[in-house]
């Protein structure tokens, strides 16, 4: 907040973990004194329409309504041909006006003295055509010689984070603070949080120069004799990094129990780097290669499934002379089995082709105990030449548990983006983050020792099944001079089957969104022939139906 009130410095950037009170102390504060202070044209930019409402209603309208002082100043919003809305706030010498990154007609508009940019790693690469949000919105203060820019954020992947690259152009402050026994000034790094074995209540921190044991309770005193240190030289941009470690809300034990949850899978030891540490998070994407994990197939028992197999999923890549399927088991902590690859050769436009599918989908599989799974998810690709074939197959078989996926052309979104319906036949279909999916997969397959998100693969997997599976490679590019990651074929790759089945099975995964636990408990009950005293768990119950559901005429 004082560098705001800076008059040598034109560009704020804050790069912090979640829950520092960033919004408050670097947005909410940062208006309000304009406001009040230097009343003047402010643009906040959220990154999207709907985030950006949400603020205004949640963070900025509580603020307004209860500071006198700004209470006074805005214009109030139920007088008659009243300029105060939600995304538009009239006072005397300005307006602040709050829009989506998304908007391409909004951040091209009227001169503007103070750009604040929240989480610009959650920005399109692009507003429509015009090029990169940030930048857009950093060109309309260009007439003001008293200009001020901030970006506050939390980083995501190393390479391509704004707020990281923002960060590393200033001059680099970290808060130190000093030793309760020598005084020592130092920054808070999660390297010197230590702990017992499985005991995270005994979390404490290591002084850097005396080695002393530095407890929680010294925290409040030291943050209060701290100082913000600058690493580079100022030149107009000042920077600040800061972690959870510093913060009053979050105990340090909490930090560690969070972080030993998160490490058993990459994809969530991602979040918490971000979230946690303030820290983006290195993809390695290219480490994966084809010859380690053939060399780590296994023998599985022919007569049966492997033990710890829970539940099939079952995933159908439509080509344009034939359908690729594989049967894949999961169990405790998203632990994977590859079961049984099947090409089934034929014309697509044909009754005879979806005949044979539905055959392999009526499959049952042996447990290692003597009982029988079914697959009890199908995900069938809807993205090629054969959209309505596909489209009339799963709607003889919905509302059962047969889905369509469509891959989404916006990049970073989740694995199940939305579900859909098609006007024409009726049925209903998932849009699908493809690349959110190979992320994920791609650091379970990193995964050396079998448990929590191993993948296991089965001796009769041929090599050229492994070939296809580590077909694609992330590489970062370049729009308009902004980075942004990418999955992209392999040079001496020509087939990626493997891998899209493979990310059609997860698909299906996260639609079942299943309870491990319960499934297990239910098996082991039946085998050794016990009487279930609590309320039985049906199927259904078992498995977690997804999330969406059908309000009016959309599906949330």
């Amino acid at each position: 907040m004082d560098a705001f009130s800076d008059p040598e410095v034109e560009e704020v950037v804050l790069m912090a973990s979640a829950q520092i009170g960033k919004t408050e102390s670097f947005v909410n504060n940062v208006i309000g004194f304009f406001i009040h202070q230097q009343p003047c044209p402010i643009l906040m930019v959220q990154p999207s329409l709907a985030m950006a409402q949400t603020w205004s209603k949640d963070r900025f309208a509580p603020m307004i309504r209860d500071s006198k002082v700004l209470k006074g100043l805005i214009k109030d919003p139920r007088a008659k041909n009243s300029e105060n809305t939600i995304l538009a706030k009239s006072f005397d010498g300005g307006r602040l006006s709050v829009i989506g990154a998304n908007s391409p007609a909004s951040l091209a508009s009227r001169p503007i003295r103070v750009v604040l940019l929240d989480e610009p790693d959650r920005y399109p690469p692009s507003a429509g055509t015009e090029g990169d949000p940030s930048n857009l919105a950093r060109a309309r203060t260009k007439t003001y010689w008293n200009r001020k820019v901030g970006m506050c954020g939390t980083p995501t992947v190393k390479g391509s984070s704004r707020i990281e690259m923002a960060y590393q152009e200033s001059d680099q402050r970290t808060y130190q603070v000093p030793c309760p026994h020598c005084e020592a000034y130092q920054v808070l790094k999660w390297r010197n949080i230590k702990w017992d074995k499985d005991r995270p209540d005994t979390a404490r921190l290591i002084c850097e120069e005396c080695e002393k044991e530095i407890h929680e309770r010294d925290r409040d005193r030291m943050i209060l004799k701290g100082n913000w240190v600058a690493g580079e030289k100022f030149n107009g941009i000042a920077g600040f990094h800061i972690n959870e470690l510093y913060s009053p809300w979050v105990r340090w034990s909490d930090m560690v129990a969070r972080f030993l949850e998160a490490k058993k899978f990459p994809e969530t030891l991602k979040v918490w780097i971000n979230t946690s540490l303030g820290e983006s998070f290195e993809e390695s994407g290219d480490s994966v290669d084809q010859n380690s994990l053939l060399a780590r197939r296994e023998h599985y028992p022919p007569e049966h499934l492997p033990e710890g197999v829970l539940l099939i999923t079952m995933a159908v890549d439509v080509q344009i002379d034939r359908l690729e399927l594989e049967f894949r088991g999961w169990g405790l902590n998203e632990e994977t089995w590859g079961i049984e690859y099947v090409v089934l050769a034929g014309n697509p436009s044909g009754q005879e082709l979806w005949d044979s599918l539905d055959q392999q989908m009526s499959k049952t599989f042996k447990t290692a105990t003597g009982g029988t799974l079914k697959v009890a998810c199908v995900t069938v690709d809807s993205g090629g030449q054969h959209t309505q074939e596909v489209y009339q197959f799963c709607k003889k078989k919905q509302p059962g548990r047969v889905y369509p996926i469509k891959g989404s052309s916006v990049r970073g979104v989740p694995a199940l983006h939305r579900m859909s319906q098609d006007r024409k036949t009726g049925v209903r279909f998932f849009v699908i983050g493809t690349d959110s999916v190979k992320d994920t997969l791609f650091g379970r397959m990193e995964i050396a020792e079998p448990g929590a998100g191993y993948c296991h693969f089965p001796v009769d997997y041929l090599p050229n099944y492994f070939d296809q599976l580590t077909a694609e490679h992330c590489v970062t590019r370049f729009k308009k001079g902004i980075p942004y990651r990418e999955w992209v074929m392999r040079k001496n790759r020509k087939r990626n089957e493997a891998l899209d089945i493979f990310v059609y099975n997860y698909v299906a995964l996260r639609i079942l969104n299943p309870n491990f636990e319960a499934i297990q408990k239910n098996m082991e009950a039946k085998q050794a022939g016990e009487v279930i005293t609590e309320p039985k768990q049906s199927a259904r119950q078992q498995i977690r139906r997804s999330n969406f559901v059908k309000r009016g005429k959309k599906w949330f």
